[in-house]
């Protein structure tokens, strides 16, 4: 088995420097309840091979709460906050010991880093975890990420990331990442649930995730055991575009589905990036994470801003909602409702 520290190299070339690869639940545990170690194993070879390519690689995943699940002999049914919360804590360790293992045979090192909401929805700590996570990769040093349904509800609110796909395109916000790749247990997006409907069709191609897309997702059937679904990686693509980062949602079972994807291959579907790269501090005024209010404007005051770049006036101004201070990001609507800049 070829080991980091041999420093092969691959014939095909990458289009990509760095990347982040979510993979869900369903696809570590093949569908099933538990941890398929040879399925894991598979991931691990394939993040091992980008990195021969030369690529940077961060790993959002899923899976702790189904690895405690498994651990404590637990039913899956079983979907309530305080006893997800036993679960993470009990299959995390789990999750982590079998990644370390398993990239150790190709000298890899990771880090692991749990994060909930509240850790970036300010400039500062967005900036914190921003640093690690770039320093990691600078030290070569392959970070595993995951969200931390380990910390009280009370303390991270009511929004979550999302079975970790949410989170995935926030990773890639935070290091200004080439492509996000959602691996999941179906091939792509479909025209509609191929499990409810077998003439549906595989979507090759979206060059914006607008309502006709969000739609496609309506139906969906979601395992018990998983938070997200397909609605929740068509927002984590709709925001990656959004920031410049191309998007693929894959099937997490096929042969060399990344260095495919990564060399240009077409598997799934693939997201146009629906803006040029953006600085930092631009993404993250547009991620959201710290909106604190909303002003709604009329029709003069949005042409005055879209059309001729100009400020805001407060004559222009027909409602604000929210609590805010000086320094708070907030979102600027048109009188149709459609947010239209923020600052």
């Amino acid at each position: 088995m070829p080991t980091e520290s041999s420093k092969s190299t691959d014939a095909a070339s990458s289009l990509y420097h760095r990347v982040v690869v979510k993979a869900g639940t369903a696809v570590l545990t093949s569908g099933n309840s538990s941890l398929d170690a040879s399925m894991m194993a598979h991931l691990v070879d394939q993040l091992a091979q980008l990195r021969r390519m030369g690529m940077e690689v961060l790993l959002v995943t899923s899976g702790a709460i189904a690895a405690g699940r498994d651990a404590l002999g637990q039913p899956r049914e079983r979907r309530d906050v305080p006893f997800r919360q036993v679960m993470a804590a009990v299959g995390q360790g789990r999750l982590m010991h079998t990644s370390q293992e398993l990239f150790s045979t190709h000298d890899i090192t990771v880090a692991q880093a749990l994060l909930t909401r509240a850790d970036i929805d300010d400039r500062q700590g967005y900036l914190n975890v921003r640093d690690s996570l770039l320093g990691l990769l600078e030290a070569g040093v392959l970070p595993i990420i995951n969200e931390n349904d380990v910390v009280a509800v009370e303390e991270i609110g009511a929004e979550v990331f999302g079975d970790n796909d949410t989170l995935s395109a926030l990773v890639s916000n935070l290091v200004d990442a080439d492509l996000l790749v959602i691996l999941t247990d179906t091939p792509g997006l479909y025209t509609a649930d191929p499990s409810l409907h077998p003439e549906a069709r595989l979507i090759p191609r979206v060059e914006k995730v607008d309502q006709a897309i969000t739609d496609l997702a309506k139906e969906e059937e979601r395992h018990p055991w998983s938070r997200g679904g397909m609605a929740t990686k068509l927002e984590a693509a709709r925001l990656a575009t959004s920031w410049g980062v191309a998007v693929v949602i894959a099937g997490g079972g096929e042969k060399d589905i990344l260095s495919d994807i990564v060399t240009g291959k077409e598997h799934g579907t693939f997201f146009t990036p629906g803006a040029s790269k953006m600085e930092s501090r631009r993404r993250w005024l547009l991620s959201g994470l710290s909106t604190r209010g909303e002003i709604i404007v009329d029709d003069g005051a949005s042409s005055a801003l879209l059309t001729h770049n100009r400020s805001l006036l407060p004559a222009g101004v027909k409602e604000v909602r929210g609590d805010f201070n000086r320094h708070d990001a907030i979102l600027i609507i048109d009188a149709q409702g459609e947010k239209i800049a923020c600052g």
